[in-house]
């Protein structure tokens, strides 16, 4: 554990970049060649690198964010581990139990609550939706984020720090784990059941992540996780559908040049909000 802390305590910027850019390959190339979806024979005119390139875009911009305010982070874990603040200086624990603790508490603040959030609060989900109109969900729709959600995401990332006390080590292994599952559970697969089964009892699949990315309502609002699905679970937000079921992007914007168009994309939280339709019912099917 103790080289495990010593290496996340020290990553070269460079390997952070590796983990980034060596997940999107990776999975690219598995989805390649066992794709859930064919998107170029159910869409005339899709193109996987002009998809890619917009996400690639929104990629970049989150970069450029969170390395402006990566000072703040850096600051408040220094601050925290000084001051003995957050959890994990209040209870004293083996390494191994705190880099669990730790993660689960990132997560579940960092990631599990900041999404949720982002689902029900307007003003949020008004730069969370650029996430969730991408028709073609690929591995690189994990970084598919608005500016304005980037710093969403980094505020709760830094009071996930504040209240758990990590430690910079901690974040960073953190961040290596988020950018690896994240590019992994919106890779354009689907794991055997088995398989589906065994994994999903300690982290978010595909299968699972899926299923948030259904365009309307209930079922956008279920499966929020990140790294770890116990939190879907316990607050009573997981779900289950077949793959084939699943139709991909948001019922407000269905049109081809608002979901795939770098400049609608970015002003899409200005304009006028839409509230969702949400999936029909039989009553509701009889009146329209």
């Amino acid at each position: 554990m103790e080289r495990l802390v010593d290496y996340f305590e020290h990553i070269p910027s460079s390997h952070r970049s590796l983990i980034l850019v060596g997940g999107i390959t990776l999975f690219w190339l598995i989805e390649s060649a066992i794709p859930l979806f064919r998107f170029s024979q159910a869409t005339p005119g899709y193109s996987k690198l002009h998809h890619a390139g917009i996400n690639i875009f929104f990629t970049l911009t989150t970069i450029v964010v969170n390395f402006i305010l990566a000072f703040i982070l850096f600051r408040t874990s220094d601050w925290v581990v000084r001051q003995h603040v957050g959890l994990l200086s209040w209870v004293d624990m083996p390494l191994w139990a705190e880099t669990i603790v730790g993660l689960l508490g990132l997560d579940l603040i960092g990631a599990w609550l900041a999404h949720w959030t982002q689902h029900k609060v307007t003003f949020m989900w008004r730069f969370h939706l650029i996430h969730h109109t991408d028709a073609y969900v690929d591995t690189t729709t994990a970084n598919r984020h608005h500016p304005g959600e980037s710093v969403i995401r980094f505020v709760f990332t830094t009071l996930a720090v504040l209240v758990m006390g990590a430690p910079m080590w901690l974040v960073f292994l953190y961040q290596a784990l988020s950018v690896l599952l994240s590019q992994f559970n919106h890779a354009n697969i689907e794991l055997p059941r088995w398989a589906d089964r065994l994994l999903g009892l300690v982290i978010v699949t595909p299968n699972m992540h899926h299923v948030h990315h259904h365009y309307v309502l209930p079922v956008t609002n279920t499966n929020y996780g990140n790294i770890f699905p116990c939190w879907d679970r316990l607050f009573g937000t997981y779900h289950e559908m077949a793959g084939k079921n699943i139709h991909y992007g948001i019922d407000t914007h269905t049109e081809p040049n608002e979901h795939s168009q770098i400049g609608s994309l970015l002003k899409m939280p200005f304009q006028k909000y839409r509230p969702p339709v949400g999936e029909k019912t039989p009553e509701t099917k009889e009146l329209a």
